[in-house]
């Protein structure tokens, strides 16, 4: 079959099963790029330069579902993580508002539905790390009232109670506290994330959990060696968790050539002062004469697709999803290289003979029947417990 009648094939596919992305770093680039001015970067416009992500680019890609991320930043801790978390709540709250045509608050799985029927956006939260909470379980119900949908245990650096994937391990897992976040979230409906944490941690939750998990933007290990992605003993335990793992497009995730190539860069970035994470143009124009000096390996559609392959193999075909990182990510794979990308890859994956009822799972099922069989746990396990008054020194010591 032809590129263009594969791409066609790929729009017909998405008019009805649109993309539920798992994870997208737009508050946080508005932050930082605009101190939060929605008219300094109206996403109502075409950003391209300046943004992965705008309202134009997301019907192009044919998005039906954004878990928004309420990231901050894990050098950030107490209640300036709190602040700035509810900082980036409330962006998301006047993205919405501003652009009730388009983008639908959505706090369960039948809003999803919903917003689908009405032809919106479908709009979640999710919060990037445990830090946010600032070790409190009221902390946590209030992210929950709140909208937050689901979050990540751990950013880039361990906290008091579960180690990260990409710092020295302390915890060995989660800690009794730990384990109790987890249930408290399996109680309130809210998902537990599993990217970012060490191994150990994924295991520990596993162990712990009574609800699906997700992996909101997180790749196969086996095809590409990096602690943030899913070793394959984790991927084969979703089926009977439930949960799905939704491949990133970062491509010092996925490319094992970009692996070195990005810690070079990085270094280059800290060298002159700046965050490694940092995507403000003074921090791109550095990475950018850095790309001229060193040119950069680059990933492409059917990176990610070799990804997804081998995730559907390992963990099987109800249990994978996408979650792009878009601006929270320098670089992006060619041919996904912003939000207007998804049909690229759908159109990769028909090319590589999936069913168009399996891309359907990838792209829009999953996801809702996870969200919906969060929901159902959450309603038993609130008849059976009320909110848990735990701290950390009542648990951990």
């Amino acid at each position: 079959m032809s590129a263009a009648r594969l791409l066609g094939e790929a729009l017909d596919l998405l008019a009805e099963h649109p993309v539920v992305d798992g994870h997208n770093d737009l508050p946080w680039a508005l932050r930082e790029k605009a101190g939060y001015d929605l008219d300094l970067l109206d996403v109502a416009a075409d950003q391209r330069g300046r943004l992965h992500t705008d309202l134009p680019r997301l019907r192009a890609g044919r998005v039906g579902a954004q878990f928004w991320s309420v990231y901050v930043r894990s050098d950030m801790a107490g209640d300036d993580a709190v602040s700035a978390t509810l900082e980036q709540i409330d962006c998301v709250d006047r993205l919405l508002a501003r652009h009730p045509a388009e983008l639908a608050p959505a706090l369960t799985a039948d809003d999803v539905e919903a917003a689908r029927a009405q032809g919106r956006i479908a709009s979640l939260k999710g919060a990037e790390g445990g830090h946010s909470i600032n070790n409190s379980l009221a902390t946590l119900r209030a992210l929950y009232a709140l909208g937050v949908r689901y979050m990540t245990l751990t950013h880039n650096d361990n906290i008091a109670w579960a180690d990260s994937a990409t710092d020295v391990p302390a915890v060995g897992g989660l800690s009794p506290f730990g384990r109790e976040v987890v249930r408290e979230m399996n109680r309130l409906g809210m998902l537990v994330d599993l990217s970012h944490v060490a191994a150990t941690t994924m295991r520990d939750a596993l162990d712990t959990t009574e609800a699906p998990v997700v992996f909101s933007h997180s790749s196969a290990r086996a095809v590409c060696d990096h602690p943030r992605n899913v070793p394959d003993d984790v991927l084969e335990r979703l089926p009977g968790n439930g949960g799905v793992a939704m491949a990133t497009f970062v491509p010092k995730f996925i490319l094992p050539a970009a692996v070195e190539w990005t810690a070079r860069a990085d270094e280059n970035l800290r060298a002159h002062g700046f965050h490694h994470l940092d995507t403000t143009p003074e921090a791109m124009r550095l990475h950018a004469a850095f790309e001229e000096a060193h040119p950069r390996p680059v990933a492409t559609v059917a990176t990610v697709a070799d990804h997804l392959d081998h995730m559907r193999d390992v963990a099987g075909v109800d249990h994978v999803g996408i979650g792009g990182d878009y601006d929270g990510t320098a670089f992006t794979p060619a041919g996904l290289d912003d939000v207007s990308g998804y049909p690229n890859l759908v159109a990769e994956l028909l090319a590589r003979r999936w069913s168009r009822a399996d891309v359907a799972k990838v792209t829009w099922g999953n996801a809702v029947r996870v969200l919906r069989d969060a929901e159902a746990v959450a309603r038993d396990a609130a008849s059976r417990r009320g909110p848990s008054t735990a701290t950390l020194a009542d648990l951990d010591g």
